[in-house]
């Protein structure tokens, strides 16, 4: 499946059929019905809650967000209060999602073979809120590579699990298919009326135009797709949180970093190294006094899901 570090989807995979990786490798995306049965979504949302709930420590580097547009709003504690979680590495529980059978199997199809040692490189539990009338609750259209100092890109991918019903009402991913063929383009901040929320970047002068798809989910369905691939989500209708949980995966075999300076990152690396150091007051450290640059963040987030790390 790889001959020098080029996959050849032609051929079936050790899970995937020829058709589904050939699909993969002409859309940048596979939906896999499925894949990840109720009672293991169940302890993740059980753990989500207990996070929020501050029944359980969340580990030390683990991210919790809210919407802005909470900030103001009834919902001040416990799950309603979060939107999403990010850097699930050293959970426990909700690591074993990035370690889930049915799903590292898909992505070694995709991005490596049987033998290949994958990292989990960035998770997220993700909370979508009701909208508030603001549509804040929307991720504009991106490519997820713009956050990543990793390459090459055909040798990473996301994996995105439904934990419940996803519907365009409840703001369902949107895919752009086939745009993973293409290159990183230039992200900004979108100019909303109603704010934004922090490092979402979208697209600069995204043609809404592009033919897209709604990809509508039961419970346990899945969707790997590609880092270059151009997808967003919509704003949340209904009067429900809408849950998701992801890992975005590279082959360590084959990944490197990279320097972002001077390239269309360059702006976001130094919003989230600035993020990172403020943080670091949690360790008694003065940030004015540390220097990180964004490889470092990504190789403490970082984490084996089989084998031995070598470049990651």
């Amino acid at each position: 499946m790889l001959t020098e570090g080029v996959v050849d989807y032609t051929k079936e995979g050790s899970i995937l059929t020829a058709e589904q990786r050939q699909f993969y490798e002409k859309n940048g995306y596979l939906l896999i019905r499925n894949c990840v049965p109720q009672y293991e979504l169940n302890r993740f949302r059980q753990r989500f809650q207990d996070i929020c709930e501050k029944k359980v420590k969340a580990p030390d580097n683990m991210t919790v967000m809210k919407d802005i547009s909470i900030a103001k709003s009834e919902f001040k504690d416990g799950e309603k209060a979060i939107t999403k979680i990010q850097d699930f590495a050293d959970d426990p529980v909700l690591f074993e999602y990035c370690r889930y059978p049915g799903v590292v199997d898909v992505v070694k199809d995709l991005i490596g073979n049987p033998k290949s040692t994958v990292m989990a490189m960035h998770t997220m539990l993700i909370n979508k809120p009701p909208d508030n009338g603001k549509l804040t609750s929307r991720h504009p259209m991106h490519q997820d590579l713009q956050y990543f100092p990793f390459r090459p890109a055909d040798f990473i991918c996301c994996a995105w699990t439904a934990m419940e019903k996803i519907t365009r009402a409840n703001g369902c991913l949107v895919v752009v298919p086939g745009t993973h063929k293409g290159v990183l383009l230039p992200h900004e901040y979108p100019k909303w009326e109603g704010g934004v929320n922090k490092a979402y970047h979208g697209i600069q002068d995204y043609d809404p135009s592009n033919p897209r798809i709604h990809v509508e989910m039961e419970a346990g369905d899945t969707v790997f797709f590609h880092p270059i691939l151009i997808h967003g989500s919509g704003a949340n209708r209904t009067e429900g949180f809408r849950k998701a949980i992801s890992c975005h995966y590279a082959n360590d075999d084959i990944c490197r970093y990279v320097n972002v300076e001077g390239t269309t990152q360059e702006t976001l690396a130094e919003e989230i190294i600035e993020i990172a150091k403020k943080r670091l007051t949690k360790y008694g450290l003065d940030p004015n006094t540390v220097t990180l640059d964004f490889a470092d963040i990504w190789r403490v987030r970082a984490r084996e899901v089989n084998g031995h790390r070598s470049n990651l």
